[in-house]
């Protein structure tokens, strides 16, 4: 799995840019890890931020093809399924502070194992 960020309060605010920066130095770097070529598409709901149109004119530009989604859809998107998991794991470990709260997501993230992805897409496939 790849590695979870956070924004949040205190940090920055998410907005187009923020998410276009994030695109830029995660997606690029990870479809070349991945050496995906041109056999990828970058799914999204319909966030503002997702559909602005500086968004759309940066993944034109980037030539990113999008398959959008309605948000937090899970018969729709995989990845929903997995924010649930994450969310049901971290809330029974109880964190105390922001901190806490931020290690406890990347280390149940990062115990995702691959195999549950490749269940997750292929069910949707």
């Amino acid at each position: 799995m790849y590695n979870m960020l956070f924004v949040g309060p205190g940090r920055l605010a998410m907005n187009s840019v923020v998410y276009q920066k994030i695109l830029k130095e995660n997606v690029r770097p990870s479809v070349c890890d991945l050496k995906l070529k041109r056999t990828w598409v970058l799914q999204q709901d319909n966030d503002p931020k997702h559909t602005s149109k500086s968004t759309s004119e940066w993944l034109k530009k980037n030539k990113m093809k999008t398959l959008e989604c309605p948000s937090q859809s899970p018969d729709l998107n995989p990845i929903e399924m997995l924010w649930h998991d994450l969310k049901k794991v971290v809330h029974a470990l109880k964190p105390s502070n922001v901190a806490e709260l931020q290690q406890f997501c990347k280390d149940e993230w990062a115990k995702i194992p691959p195999q549950r992805c490749n269940r997750l897409i292929a069910s949707y496939q």
